[in-house]
């Protein structure tokens, strides 16, 4: 039997998330569910609710202190998340 064209199951799936349309809802999703990853148990205990609008996450931070420190930092918070998801899904985060 003569092979062509095979293809490792992660390029398939690529393939097939993004012709379904549902890479980005997917990265996405993956991107809220590392904030706690990334800003460690102590900024996560002080996080409300998170979402994501037009490649802006968007995160509620209940304590004034540590809301103004992360709006500092609001560039690297961008760059770590979107390396840990592996793909440029947002561009901006805002603290509120």
């Amino acid at each position: 039997m003569f092979r062509k064209q095979v293809k490792r199951i992660d390029s398939v799936l690529k393939e097939y998330l993004r012709s379904e349309g549902l890479e980005t809802p997917l990265n996405q999703k993956r991107l809220v569910d590392s904030w706690e990853e990334i800003t460690g148990a102590t900024v996560a205990r002080f996080t409300g609710e998170k979402y994501i609008k037009n490649q802006t996450l968007y995160v509620k931070i209940l304590n004034p202190s540590l809301r103004q420190d992360l709006s500092m930092m609001r560039a690297q918070l961008v760059k770590r998340l979107n390396d840990n998801v592996g793909a440029q899904v947002i561009a901006d985060v805002k603290i509120i």
